[in-house]
């Protein structure tokens, strides 16, 4: 029986090698204080206004103080979502 040929398989070759993309990384340190600092303003504005059975921080707003206050809290959970 004749012997069947060896076929020599080419030589690897890697791919070409690919330009590393300059990918620009913006600097997230701002968001936390941020966010730390609507948090505690919130808090604060609503102890205050509770504390001071109304009369601070801004009297003409009334009840609409706990809004303010919450809104605060709210300002800092939109600001977390830009946290990486």
């Amino acid at each position: 029986m004749p012997k069947s040929r060896i076929r020599k398989k080419a030589d690897y070759t890697p791919p070409p090698a690919k330009q590393a993309t300059n990918i620009k990384l913006t600097s997230r340190a701002w968001v936390a204080p941020v966010m730390l600092a609507m948090f505690l303003i919130g808090l604060a504005w609503i102890v205050v206004f509770y504390v001071t059975d109304g009369s601070l921080p801004i009297d003409s707003l009334g009840n609409w103080n706990i809004v303010v206050g919450f809104g605060f809290i709210a300002a800092g959970f939109g600001v977390s979502t830009q946290w990486k």
